[in-house]
């Protein structure tokens, strides 16, 4: 894992680096007296950790991860244990070691830090709510729908029509509850009333995308989205 370290204090840096250079899964790749120096780094690299000093100049530790959009994991580093109730309101933080940091907690924060990326690589390789199908009432009976055979969906006041390439189906339910049983990187809502599936476009003209023999409505906000996900050569 590449990580950096932020600390105003020069030996505090020369302290983590030594505990990192004794753990072979972690590389440090930079080192930083400021926050903001990081943040400018971080604009253009990618890191998987940051060792973060909660008490710097101008700048504390909590104002760095509430400036970052999209924050890597945390382990903080600092003198004062009153912070770590806040710590843990931020999902990026993996743990928080109180200088003067000994080998042994330390190797405990790697741990943990190793137990989270596990849990991320499973949770993206086998997701609870992750099917190919679904069901609707329809007649009072369930009818199984292959998800990937479903083309448009669209709105009809109390009603949505499921349009596949088998039949269509009007089932009474809402946009909304489809749109979380359909994968988003296949579905797109186009329209306030029409979610279409992107593989299945054979034409966008304007604000009207046509899927298979379909027209529908684009919003305008919507087809900068939907180019930018589109193959194009």
């Amino acid at each position: 894992m590449n990580c950096i370290i932020i600390d105003d204090d020069e030996i505090a840096r020369l302290i983590v680096k030594k505990l990192c250079n004794k753990i072979d899964s972690i590389t440090i790749v930079k080192e930083f007296s400021n926050a903001i120096e990081a943040i400018k780094y971080l604009n253009k690299n990618t890191i998987d950790v940051v060792f973060l000093d909660i008490h710097m100049p101008s700048f504390s530790g909590f104002d760095f991860i509430q400036s970052l959009a999209k924050p890597p994991k945390i382990i903080l580093t600092t003198s004062d244990k009153n912070f770590a109730i806040r710590a843990f309101e931020y999902d990026c933080i993996v743990d928080y070691l109180v200088k003067p940091i000994t080998p042994k907690r330390f190797t405990k924060a790697i741990d943990k830090l190793a137990l989270k990326e596990i849990s991320v690589v499973v949770e993206e390789k086998t997701p609870i709510d992750s099917f190919d199908y679904l069901y609707v009432s329809l007649e009072k009976r369930l009818i199984k729908i292959d998800i990937p055979k479903i083309y448009l969906v669209e709105a009809k006041g109390d009603y949505i029509n499921i349009k596949t390439t088998k039949r269509d189906y009007i089932v009474h339910s809402t946009l909304r509850k489809i749109e979380e049983k359909l994968p988003p990187e296949t579905f797109i809502k186009v329209h306030r009333s029409f979610i279409i599936n992107i593989s299945e476009i054979v034409d966008i003209e304007d604000f009207t995308v046509l899927v298979r023999k379909s027209v529908v409505p684009l919003s305008r906000p919507i087809k900068t989205e939907l180019v930018r996900r589109l193959n194009l050569l």
